[in-house]
């Protein structure tokens, strides 16, 4: 393969310097990404997801579900979740994610917005229990959302359209120097399952 065709197959890297994040588009049909997302919203174990914030406890309209390899601990927001046994798409969808991008992942947390007002604060996925600087792969199924990303320092911001079954992969030192968030909208009105898949350390 020539090296023009090569180059061509890398997705860009949106944060460059200080982080690594390719956006790969849409993976998949639009009909299939709509039955993945049927099955998603009907199969996972969705809780409210609760947080522990300058000793307040909230519980968010947003829902969560917390999968892996094996029953792993995963504490953000002062909350400690246990993995859940892989269902049957999730493993074929981590399969689709680790072909496409050649890293690995042993855990994912999915998350549902039922529509533009719920959304994710700025953060980073920084925990002690994630692999430093290991891999984050996000698959979108349902309504198309914006994704921000803002430099820790510098505040640049960056933000990209999610589309329905898109996949976003961000690796190296991103969470070290940047932020993310999912912002609210009142243009949204139909709702979106998140697939983060990440690699958690024993």
């Amino acid at each position: 393969m020539i090296l023009s065709k090569i180059l061509e197959e890398i997705p860009e890297n949106l944060l460059n310097p200080d982080g690594v994040v390719n956006y790969h588009g849409v993976m998949m049909s639009s009909s299939e990404s709509n039955v993945y997302f049927d099955s998603l919203f009907n199969n996972i174990e969705w809780k409210n997801d609760e947080a522990f914030i300058f000793g307040k406890h909230y519980v968010t309209k947003r829902k969560v579900a917390w999968y892996g390899d094996k029953p792993f601990e995963y504490t953000y927001s002062n909350r400690t979740k246990h993995a859940l046994p892989w269902t049957t798409e999730l493993k074929v969808l981590k399969s689709l994610v680790e072909k496409e991008t050649g890293e690995s992942f042993n855990s994912c947390l999915a998350n549902l917005y039922h529509d533009g007002s719920e959304g994710m604060a700025w953060h980073s996925d920084d925990e002690a229990d994630l692999k430093k600087n290991s891999a984050i792969a996000s698959l979108s199924f349902g309504a198309e959302r914006k994704f921000c990303f803002k430099h820790k320092q510098s505040k640049k911001t960056i933000s990209i359209m999610l589309e329905n079954g898109s996949l976003l992969v961000m690796k190296g030192e991103t969470q070290t120097h940047w932020l993310h968030c999912l912002p609210t909208t009142r243009k949204v009105d139909k709702p979106r399952i998140n697939l983060t898949f990440r690699t958690i350390v024993n």
